[in-house]
């Protein structure tokens, strides 16, 4: 069977028996698109970077997240394993960009998005992108709803237009306990015609699709009439324009990191971990939208192909000024509702953005701060989605405990530590449950099995009773570390010791290097107490570990045997009046020497 090319864009592959009808269709969603896309990029913009940082690197936000989705959106659509997938900024992203920055200020957040990128092609190049699938549902619902309670924490300075209390008071903190008391500290300092403005947005852009259209995307209306509303009735609410200065119209101009290079190699260790962040993270997020776009086409997207494509988009972005990219859900839903098809639907997305910011701009820059506060709170409000929260709480407590760590994690400490957290603990406690399912268990006289949780019912075995000096034990489920532990509890528990050891394996489909070492224990004891230990029933993976271990060898071939009947004969035989105890192979295992 040949193996799977790593990289094959959609692109290549899409446009076969491409049609002029198939054209018009993308071209409907690309411009679509396009305009919901263009109130997102300037708002993820301009909460991604702090102001301090744009005013010492002399960078505008909302043209870096215009720039990210205009360059890394085309790359991601062009290069891609995904039929309709959109990239470009995502609310996701805001809280790991915005804390980069305020550390390592713009040419670090350039420099470890570049590094991202790179993980991020090396990650698709080693045929990673099926192992993103592994992580448990509770872990990435935990994170999402984390981010968006920071997003939303994050806007309230600007949909209420707080204001400082005069010299000495400091800018609001990144993390978000600092937040809560700054906004606490400023109560009296919200400014009412601004806070009106802001929660009138948030109403509307909510109640829009609701009670409106959904065709019609509600952010580009509402900014827009309440952009003008502002110029007309000289609303005291600060504008785009009066905090970051005017967008400029024009293509965005290729430049590199202002970085020393000579120097490059002394922040490298530095930008590894938050680089290592953002791949991740974008891994993630692009690859859960790839699944999304298959579960509404009915596709099959290639997760290395989509790895790689996201890996050269983040390293491109900000060569031209942008910020990092992933795979947007949303807009990718927009796309496929409005016909796109194909990769050219969201390449058209980001030429409609780039003639967009070419013509118009400059008007972008007359749109009130509180508005685009309420469009981020929508967005972390949609993000949320409390229910699938509130159910995750209702199920398993397993489920419900990783849930709640990986979010409060999330909110109070750092992205990375709530996922590797979180993973770590499902991983735990599927263990857990997986060691739940697998016992161990003594056979009595006439093979009745005195566990209470099931009656033992395996290929007629209770026709047959072991001889006096044997004795049955049946192992049940999988024989991994989590449950090895549980066959040197119930021999412990045996007298006197047998002349024969059944132990059956039938119901055993895998095991790994703990349970080898449990059972080599097992032949050792049996060794020391002049016991024949017998194995029945190991199926094709244990067998194979057996045999590359050596363990194979140490028992036996001999004493191995295909059913329990079988076994009870050779038992009979060998504990039989003139019948001498046999004993194991003198071979030495793998758990040492002898």
């Amino acid at each position: 069977m040949a193996k799977q090319v790593v990289f094959l864009p959609k692109t290549f592959t899409a446009l076969r028996g491409y049609s002029a009808r198939q054209l018009g269709r993308d071209l409907v969603a690309g411009l679509t698109v396009g305009i919901v896309a263009l109130p997102l990029a300037l708002a993820f913009g301009i909460a991604s970077i702090p102001e301090q940082v744009a005013r010492e690197s002399g960078v505008s936000p909302p043209v870096a997240g215009l720039v990210t989705a205009i360059v890394a959106g085309f790359l991601i659509s062009f290069l891609g394993g995904t039929r309709a997938a959109i990239g470009g900024p995502t609310g996701a992203f805001i809280v790991i960009i915005y804390t980069i920055a305020d550390k390592h200020g713009f040419t670090g957040l350039a420099l470890a998005t570049i590094m991202a990128g790179l993980i991020l092609v090396a990650m698709g190049l080693g045929r990673l992108g099926g192992l993103i699938k592994y992580i448990p549902f509770p872990v990435t619902t935990g994170f999402t709803t984390g981010i968006a309670v920071i997003i939303f924490t994050g806007q309230i300075k600007d949909l209420l237009g707080m204001r400082s209390l005069g010299p000495g008071d400091g800018p609001v903190p990144p993390e978000f306990v600092g937040k809560i008391i700054w906004y606490v500290r400023h109560a009296q300092a919200i400014d009412w015609p601004t806070a009106a403005v802001g929660l009138g947005c948030a109403a509307a852009i909510f109640l829009w699709p609701r009670l409106v259209t959904k065709r019609i995307p509600a952010p580009i209306v509402v900014l827009t009439a309440v952009s003008v509303l502002a110029a007309v009735l000289h609303l005291p609410v600060q504008t785009i324009g009066q905090r970051f200065g005017e967008i400029p119209a024009g293509f965005p101009h290729f430049r590199l990191p202002d970085v020393d290079w000579s120097t490059l190699h002394l922040k490298i260790p530095d930008l590894a971990g938050p680089a290592f962040t953002i791949a991740m993270l974008a891994a993630i997020e692009s690859l859960l939208c790839a699944v999304v776009a298959d579960g509404m086409l009915g596709s099959r997207h290639r997760s290395n192909t989509e790895l790689i494509a996201q890996g050269v988009a983040n390293v491109a972005s900000p060569l031209f000024g942008g910020i990092p990219a992933t795979g947007a859900i949303a807009r990718t839903a927009t796309n496929i509702q409005s016909g796109g098809r194909t990769p050219v639907a969201g390449m058209l997305h980001a030429l409609t953005l780039l003639l967009v910011v070419m013509a118009f701009g400059r008007y972008a820059s007359a749109i009130p701060m509180a508005a685009l506060a309420a469009v981020l709170v929508v967005v972390a409000y949609n993000m949320s989605e409390l229910h699938r929260f509130l159910w995750i709480l209702k199920g398993p407590r397993s489920d419900a405990a990783v849930l709640l760590v990986t979010f409060l994690l999330t909110v109070f400490a750092d992205l990375t530590i709530a996922v590797g957290v979180g993973m770590v603990l499902a991983s735990l406690l599927f263990m857990k449950e997986m060691a739940g399912i697998t016992n161990v268990g003594v056979i009595r006289s006439g093979l009745e099995d005195v566990r209470e949780d099931r009656p033992m019912h395996n290929g007629g075995r209770d026709s047959f009773s072991p001889a006096p000096g044997v004795q049955v034990y049946d192992i049940d489920g999988p024989f991994f570390f989590g449950a090895a532990y549980k066959l040197r509890e119930v021999l412990d528990e045996v007298g006197a010791p047998p002349k024969v050891l059944v132990l059956n394996m039938t119901n055993v489909p895998a095991m790994d290097a703990t349970g080898l070492h449990q059972l080599d224990e097992l032949r050792l004891r049996c060794r020391k107490d002049g016991t024949l230990p017998i194995l029945v029933g190991v199926h094709a993976q244990p067998l194979f570990a057996m045999t590359q271990s050596g363990l194979l060898d140490a028992f036996g071939e001999q004493n191995m045997a295909g059913t329990v009947a079988e076994a009870l004969a050779r038992a009979a035989e060998i504990v039989g009046p003139s019948g001498p105890i046999v004993k194991p192979h003198e071979t030495r295992g793998p758990s040492g020497a002898d």
